[in-house]
């Protein structure tokens, strides 16, 4: 197994698309920062200097502190204190916890969704594929923050603990979003499976009694994945930054386990009595994310781009 996936990854390496990731500096830049968001974000329970979630932890007297190189500041608080007295920095490990689960779990229902539905489309046509077109042309003229609100809301009221359970403020955000997201990726796989379906090696699996569900799932869906794939890694760092407008809106996690929009919100009170660095850091971390995410989707839509090779 070992070997296996060492041989694996030498071939990704070798690849034409490990090329042009090791030749671009940029992309290489935005992979390491992404890493390690993702890592301490996951990691924080072990990464984090504090548990900013631990209510028994909190001092109210250290409430306000500046950051650590700054006159009044603590060394233990590198970042500085919010209002609750809770670490900058260990909130911020935390937060993005909460920001990235709801940005990658709302893309991957947006992904499941506008997949299945755009082969479907695409492969069937006819009234199947003229019906799901006119719901994605409804669907689309709705802005997707106002819908994802008008869910959330909905979400609230059906579960009216979500205010106080996380995984239920988690589900109710990820559906929310994911919901207005799968139509990009319905257009996107409708569009090629429309160019697929009329090729050669189609038509022989047809001629050779291959299954349309069996066509679609093991010869047409491999083959629209490349621009799927760009598409869900520009699509996660719009998701995070909806995660924090509706977060900042307050409609979210609870307080007791705030993701970046929520220390945004927050800050947001105190920012003009000069406790700037409560709402300035979760927003650099926030732009930080979706800056390298955004990088990151740029590079694999020019490295799987043939055109450009």
């Amino acid at each position: 197994m070992t070997s296996l996936t060492g041989n694996w990854a030498h071939r990704a390496w070798q690849s034409d698309v490990g090329y042009s990731f090791r030749t671009s500096p940029m992309a290489v830049v935005a992979a390491v920062i992404a890493f390690v968001c993702v890592f301490c974000a996951v990691f924080a329970g072990w990464v984090a200097p504090h548990n900013p979630m631990d209510l028994a932890t909190l001092e109210l007297s250290d409430a306000f502190l500046p950051p650590s190189w700054m006159e009044g500041g603590n060394p233990k608080y590198w970042l500085g204190t919010d209002d609750q007295g809770r670490d900058i920095l260990s909130a911020l490990m935390y937060g993005a916890r909460i920001s990235l689960l709801v940005g990658f779990a709302s893309v991957a229902l947006s992904v499941a969704a506008g997949v299945s539905l755009g082969l479907l489309a695409g492969f069937r046509g006819g009234w199947i594929d003229a019906t799901l077109m006119r719901i994605c042309d409804v669907m689309s003229s709705f802005p997707p923050i106002l819908v994802a609100l008008l869910i959330a809301g909905v979400g609230k009221a059906v579960f009216p603990d979500a205010g106080h359970w996380v995984a239920l403020g988690v589900l109710v955000l990820s559906i929310s979003m994911g919901q207005s997201g799968w139509v990009q990726y319905a257009r996107t796989v409708r569009g090629v499976t429309l160019v697929e379906r009329n090729k050669e090696y189609v038509q022989a699996a047809r001629v050779t009694g291959v299954t349309p569900m069996r066509i679609m799932r093991r010869h047409v869906l491999p083959n629209v994945m490349g621009p799927v794939m760009v598409l869900a890694t520009i699509q996660v760092a719009t998701a995070i930054i909806t995660e924090a407008t509706l977060s900042f809106l307050g409609v979210g996690v609870p307080p007791t386990s705030p993701s970046l929009g929520t220390l945004i919100q927050v800050g947001n009170k105190f920012l003009f009595s000069g406790n700037w660095w409560i709402t300035v850091f979760p927003g650099l971390v926030l732009v930080l994310i979706a800056l390298s995410v955004n990088l990151l989707g740029d590079w694999l839509r020019d490295a799987l781009n043939p055109r450009l090779r």
